[in-house]
C-alpha cells in the first residue's frame, strides 16, 4: 500500500513540474538559460515575501 502511495505522489509531483514548465513556455522564456530563470524566480520569491511582510506591517499599523 505504501508503495502505491509513493507512486501516486511521484506522479502528482511530475504532473505539477510539467505544468510549471508550461508556464515558462507561455511566458516566452523557453530559450532563456536555466540559471537566469532560477535567479529570476528566487528574486521574485524574495520580493513577494518582503511585500507580504510590508503588507502585514501596514495592516498592524492601521489597527493601532
Amino acid at each position: 500500500m505504501a508503495r502505491a502511495m509513493t507512486s501516486d505522489a511521484r506522479k502528482k509531483d511530475t504532473r505539477e513540474k510539467i505544468a510549471l514548465g508550461g508556464l515558462i513556455v507561455k511566458a516566452g522564456l523557453r530559450y532563456e538559460k536555466r540559471a537566469l530563470l532560477l535567479g529570476a524566480l528566487v528574486e521574485l520569491s524574495r520580493r513577494l515575501k518582503s511585500d507580504e511582510g510590508e503588507a502585514s506591517s501596514q495592516s498592524d499599523a492601521e489597527d493601532v
